[in-house]
């Protein structure tokens, strides 16, 4: 059995055909699903998502997003995750330093998100491009005791360490599937059977042979086939193993 830890089924790219991806998924021994929340506004599609067994929600606001979010919606967060007690981790939150001209304002809503999730003592999911040395030294300063998912993790073995060390697992998704992406598969045979989830980021990240197609929790089984490669195991090894840790992080 296999889990996306990281798919947003609540997309309007997923309208048209939602259930007939859930099917296909199935159809790849995907039985359960983790979708983060980005902005306010599609917080109650999540929600509606979560109403199904198969799908745990997490509610966030995200950085690509900055222009769309308001002062106002920390504080909706922290009623909606008082209000939810089935949301199993804040996110999707973090750092994008891609776009500097809102990096301020990324750290401040980032922090201010890390504070919620530490309160409550739930898991955080965390986007972070361009900077994983900044994110981890962050989260270092707080001691999260529900520790977290580092998405879409790209960096290096040292980096992976770094995540681990704090009791965050790292995501591996499309990424991974990449012959050229050298550092990222030594980091991915460095990490311990513990230390990672898969994920798709669906309908984002396509995975080598599938660029400009949408993507989907079907593919999470490629996924899997390319990090047991990686790591020299064998793929019922890897689905074991991360669908155990994706398990235990989001209490799914």
């Amino acid at each position: 059995m296999l889990i996306d830890a990281h798919c947003h089924l609540d997309f309007p790219d997923f309208d048209a055909d939602r259930e007939a991806v859930v099917e296909r998924a199935r159809a790849e021994g995907v039985a359960h699903f983790v979708v983060p929340g980005t902005t306010r506004a599609r917080w109650p599609n999540v929600q509606a998502l979560g109403e199904r067994g198969d799908v745990s929600i997490c509610l966030g606001l995200h950085p690509y997003f900055m222009d769309t979010h308001r002062d106002e919606d920390l504080e909706a967060l922290a009623q909606a995750l008082e209000a939810h007690p089935a949301v199993v981790a804040v996110g999707e939150c973090g750092i994008d330093a891609r776009f500097a001209e809102t990096l301020d304002a990324q750290w401040r809503l980032f922090d201010a998100q890390l504070r919620l999730a530490k309160a409550r003592e739930l898991p955080v999911v965390i986007h972070c491009v361009h900077a994983n040395d900044q994110v981890a030294k962050r989260l270092g300063q707080l001691d999260l005791r529900g520790g977290g998912l580092i998405h879409a993790f790209a960096g290096s073995p040292e980096q992976a360490r770094k995540f681990l060390d704090l009791g965050f697992v790292v995501g591996l998704g499309g990424a991974v599937t990449f012959d050229r992406a050298k550092r990222l598969h030594r980091a991915v045979a460095s990490l311990p059977d513990d230390g990672y989830v898969l994920e798709t980021d669906s309908p984002d990240m396509p995975l080598a042979g599938h660029r400009g197609e949408r993507n989907e929790p079907a593919r999470v089984a490629e996924v899997c086939r390319a990090v047991a490669r990686r790591r020299g195991q064998d793929t019922d090894k890897v689905a074991t193993d991360s669908t155990a840790n994706a398990r235990r992080l989001f209490r799914c």
